[in-house]
């Protein structure tokens, strides 16, 4: 794959995570109280403020994706919030009992997602990789023409 087509997928990537995250985040503050019960419950009496906090790290890693001088520690900033809102999913996939409205295949089935949105969080973020350098072939130097004689 050429150069060119490798970074042109990198900055389509980066541009639909930024927007994921803002959109995420923004739906933090529309719908707080679906996010408010999946807080696992040794955080419960804090949930409003975990989203919110949630929420604005989310719209705040989403935006610094979009400017490249924050866009690599932005990637590793939304991969640490994706691990620390894993306990979240799991929480949602161990008592599917109170996410009685969700199939409970897909609370299992959000436990996956989150390693590859880890991922995909630290591909589109990560510094362009430095152009390979091809050894060239040296040429000899000619040889020296022989004396006439």
């Amino acid at each position: 794959m050429a150069e060119y087509e490798r970074s042109a997928g990198r900055g389509l990537s980066w541009r639909a995570l930024g927007n994921f995250f803002v959109l995420a985040g923004v739906n933090h503050f529309v719908m707080p109280r679906a996010y408010e019960q999946i807080v696992p419950p040794p955080l419960r009496g804090r949930a409003r403020l975990v989203v919110q906090l949630s929420g604005v790290a989310e719209i705040a890693g989403g935006l610094c994706v979009f400017l490249p001088a924050t866009r690599r520690p932005a990637g590793l900033a939304l991969l640490a919030l994706l691990v620390a809102v894993f306990p979240a999913n799991v929480y949602m996939a161990l008592a599917p009992e109170r996410f009685a409205r969700i199939p409970r295949w897909a609370l299992y089935a959000r436990l996956p997602l989150q390693p590859l949105m880890m991922l995909w969080a630290w591909k589109a973020t990560r510094r362009r990789p430095a152009l390979e350098i091809v050894a060239m072939p040296v040429e000899q130097p000619l040889a020296e023409p022989a004396p006439v004689t």
